[in-house]
């Protein structure tokens, strides 16, 4: 598989709501990411990172390929996935969509480099 679902490491729920720790430890970036219905963002992938995902609301469809093997996903709501380094994403939202995305090691490298690669 090129990509691994995982879930909250805790999740607590009662009468007043709920509280959900997504990580405790392992990630060094993260981010909130909003994207409206029919956008295509991604096309790429990372060589140093690690990046997990964690869909707030709405879904969309996950494109994820390395060489020759290739994968599809729809992603909705409550959803949390890894992609591993060196393969490519793509997500195709279906409706409005808002994430939380993380990073391993972070996607800076240097004041002018990204690990952000399309080739």
């Amino acid at each position: 598989m090129l990509i691994k679902m995982i879930k909250p490491d805790f999740v607590f729920e009662n009468e007043a709501g709920s509280l959900k720790q997504l990580v405790h430890d392992g990630w060094k970036q993260v981010n909130v990411i909003t994207s409206v219905a029919g956008a295509i963002r991604g096309n790429h992938y990372h060589k140093f990172n690690e990046e997990g995902f964690y869909i707030i609301q709405g879904s969309f469809k996950l494109i994820v390929w390395k060489e020759d093997e290739k994968e599809e996903y729809i992603i909705k709501a409550g959803n949390m996935f890894l992609v591993y380094p060196y393969v490519f994403h793509t997500f195709e939202y279906i409706e409005d969509t808002v994430l939380v995305s993380m990073y391993s090691k972070g996607v800076e490298l240097s004041e002018t480099e990204k690990d952000i690669w399309t080739e």
